[in-house]
C-alpha cells in the first residue's frame, strides 16, 4: 500500500515567474507582460506571486506602482515584494533598499538571506553574529510595520553540510524575529530526492514553518520539491513553466498537479486545477519561451499517443496508458498518426475528428494510405490538418473548395538591387476562373501572396488567415542537393491554428503542397461551421463561369 503525507493544516503555492522565472536566458518582460502574467497566475489560484525587487531596477519599481494603485486586481493571491536583509552597517529602518520594500503597496515581503557560512564571510564579508542580526533586524522591522515576511535561506542545504549548526541558527533567528516561514533554497541545484528529507525535517524540528525552493540543475527540481513536502515542507515555490536561469526552476503546475492529483491534496480553489494547461500556453505566449511540447500534464504531447499496441489498449480503457485523466489539468488525449500506428490509432483518430471508421477494411486502407505516404516523407503526427485531408480523400468526402491549373515562381534582380520574386497562380474556385500575380520576399512568400489574392474575392474569410510557423527540415542530407525537403506550415484565423505538411524535391514544392493544403482545410471548415458536413460538398461544387484576372504586389520566409 502506498501511503502519502497527510496534509498540513496551512500549505502555501508559491509562484516565482516574475522574478526568479525571468532571469531566464533570452526572456525579457515588459511591466505590461508582467502585470499580464500575475492576473493569470491570479487565476490559476496560487496564493502568493513574487512580482521581483522593488528598488533594484526601475521596471519592478514600476510594475509595484502599477500593480497595487488598480491595474491588477487579486482574488486568490497576495503580492509579494522580493528583497535582502539590510546591508552590513545600516540599521533596517535606514536601508533604501528595505525601505523600497516598505514603500512598494504590497503586503508581503520576502527576503533573501544568508545561510552558507563561506558566503557570508566571503561574499558579505562579515560575521557570522553580524549576519544573524541583519536578518534579525530586517525582519523585526519589516513585522513591525505591519508587513508578512519570509526568508529565502540562500544555499542552504550546502551551507547545512558545511557548517550544520549555523545553518539550523539562521532558520531560529528568522522564526524568532517573526518570519511567516523559512525557505530552504537548493540555490546550486545540485540536491538529489534522496538527500532531502534528513536535511529538510532536521531544520522542521527547529519549530519553523519551512519552505522549500529547488532549481533543476541536477534534473530533480519538481521531484526534490516533493521530496521535501514529504519531509515536512508547508510552502512550496515554483516557476510556471519551469522557467528560470541555467535549468530552471521547479515547475509549479507539475508540482500543484502531483500535489492534487497523486497526494489527494487540495492546494489551488476547487476547479483550478483544471486551467493548468491553459494557463501554462497563456503564459508561454506572453513570454515568447515556448513551454515545450513534452511538458508534463500540460504540454501538448504529454498524452499523445503513437505506437499501435498503445492505441488498442487505449481504445478498451484509456487509463491503461495514461496516468491521470488529461481533462484534470485542463489537456486533452492526441492519438499520433504515423508509420508506427496501427488500425486502433487511425479509428481513434478518426473518431476525434467525426469520421467513423469502425469498418476494419476501410480503417486497414488509411491505415496503409498513411505508412505509404511517411515512407515518402510525409509525417502525420504534427500535421491533423494535412492527415483529415487525407482521411477525407480516403472516404471521397473531401469537397473540391478550389482547383489549381497551373503555377509558377521566379526570381530575378536588376542590376545591384535585392532579388525580388514574382509568382504567378491560376486557379478556379466556386466556378470562378483567378489568374493572379504576386511579389514577395523570396518565391515561396510569392506564391503564398498571389494564391492569397487568388482566392480572396471568392473565399474573403482568407483574408484572416495567418501564418503562424515556418519549418523546412531536409530529409537526406546525405543525398546532397537532390534531398527530399519537408516543410511544416502553421496557420491561424485567430481562432484556431492547424498544421500542414508538404514534401517535395525542393522548397518551393514542398510548401506549395502545404500552403494549398493550409488554406483548403481552413475552407472547408468555414463552410462546415456555416452550412453543417453533409452540405459542404453541394455549396463549393459548381460548374466554372467566370475569368477574373489581376496582378499583386503571406508566407514571408525569404526564400
Amino acid at each position: 500500500m502506498v501511503t502519502t503525507p497527510t496534509p498540513p493544516p496551512t500549505f502555501h503555492v508559491y509562484d516565482v515567474t516574475l522574478r526568479d522565472g525571468s532571469q531566464q536566458e533570452g526572456m525579457q518582460l515588459s511591466v505590461n507582460d508582467k502585470l499580464r502574467i500575475a492576473a493569470y497566475l491570479d487565476d490559476f489560484g496560487v496564493g502568493f506571486i513574487e512580482g521581483g525587487w522593488p528598488g533594484s531596477n526601475p521596471k519592478d519599481s514600476e510594475f509595484f506602482r502599477r500593480a497595487t494603485s488598480g491595474e491588477l486586481a487579486l482574488h486568490n493571491a497576495e503580492l509579494v515584494a522580493f528583497g535582502m536583509t539590510r546591508r552590513v552597517g545600516v540599521k533596517a529602518a535606514d536601508d533604501p533598499l528595505i525601505g523600497a520594500l516598505r514603500d512598494s503597496g504590497a503586503r508581503v515581503a520576502t527576503l533573501v538571506a544568508k545561510s552558507h557560512v563561506g558566503h557570508v564571510q566571503e561574499a558579505l564579508r562579515t560575521t557570522l553574529a553580524e549576519n544573524l542580526e541583519m536578518l534579525r533586524d530586517s525582519v523585526t522591522h519589516l513585522r513591525s510595520e505591519g508587513m508578512r515576511v519570509f526568508i529565502d535561506a540562500e544555499h542552504f542545504f550546502d551551507g547545512f553540510r558545511l557548517d550544520r549548526a549555523y545553518a539550523l541558527e539562521v532558520v531560529r533567528t528568522a522564526a524568532e524575529a517573526g518570519a511567516e516561514a523559512v525557505v530552504l533554497c537548493d540555490t546550486n541545484g545540485g540536491m538529489l530526492p534522496s538527500w532531502m528529507g534528513e536535511i529538510v525535517s532536521t531544520a522542521v524540528e527547529v519549530g519553523a514553518p519551512i519552505g522549500i525552493h529547488c532549481h533543476n540543475d541536477s534534473g530533480c527540481a519538481v521531484a526534490n520539491t516533493l521530496a521535501a513536502v514529504d519531509a515536512g515542507a508547508s510552502h512550496v515555490q515554483g516557476c510556471v513553466n519551469g522557467y528560470g536561469e541555467r535549468t530552471g526552476n521547479a515547475d509549479i503546475i507539475s508540482v500543484v498537479a502531483n500535489l492534487e492529483v497523486k497526494y489527494g491534496w487540495q492546494v489551488l480553489p476547487e476547479g483550478s486545477l483544471a486551467e493548468a494547461t491553459r494557463t501554462a500556453q497563456a503564459i508561454a505566449e506572453i513570454t515568447n519561451v515556448p513551454a515545450g511540447p513534452r511538458r508534463a500534464y500540460v504540454g501538448t504531447s504529454a498524452f499523445a499517443h503513437k505506437a499501435g499496441l498503445h492505441a488498442s489498449a487505449i481504445k478498451v480503457d484509456p487509463n491503461l496508458y495514461q496516468h491521470v485523466d488529461p481533462a484534470r489539468v485542463g489537456n486533452d488525449m492526441r492519438m499520433l498518426v504515423s508509420d508506427m500506428a496501427g488500425r486502433a490509432n487511425i479509428q481513434i483518430k478518426g473518431e476525434q475528428l467525426g469520421f467513423d471508421l469502425s469498418d476494419r477494411t476501410v480503417a486497414a486502407a488509411v491505415t496503409e494510405r498513411v505508412k505509404s505516404k511517411e515512407l515518402q516523407g510525409y509525417t502525420y503526427d504534427a500535421a491533423d490538418a494535412s492527415f483529415e485531408l487525407l482521411l477525407r480523400d480516403q472516404l471521397d468526402r473531401l469537397p473540391e473548395v478550389f482547383t489549381v491549373a497551373h503555377w509558377t515562381t521566379t526570381s530575378f534582380a536588376n542590376g545591384d538591387n535585392d532579388p525580388v520574386s514574382e509568382a504567378v497562380v491560376k486557379l478556379v474556385a466556386q466556378g470562378r476562373t483567378q489568374y493572379f500575380v504576386g511579389e514577395g520576399n523570396g518565391p515561396v512568400n510569392a506564391l503564398d501572396m498571389a494564391l492569397r489574392r487568388a482566392l480572396i474575392p471568392v473565399y474573403p474569410a482568407v483574408a484572416g488567415y495567418d501564418l503562424q510557423d515556418y519549418r523546412v527540415r531536409i530529409l537526406d542530407g546525405s543525398s546532397g542537393t537532390e534531398a527530399l525537403v519537408r516543410v511544416l506550415i502553421d496557420t491561424t484565423n485567430g481562432e484556431r491554428t492547424w498544421t500542414t505538411v508538404g514534401v517535395g524535391s525542393n522548397v518551393i514544392e514542398a510548401s506549395w503542397e502545404a500552403l494549398c493544403d493550409a488554406y483548403r482545410y481552413g475552407l472547408i471548415h468555414l463552410f462546415e461551421n456555416r452550412v453543417g458536413t453533409a452540405d459542404v460538398e453541394e455549396t463549393v461544387g459548381a460548374d466554372e463561369v467566370e475569368e477574373t484576372v489581376g496582378a499583386g504586389g503571406s508566407v514571408d520566409s525569404g526564400m
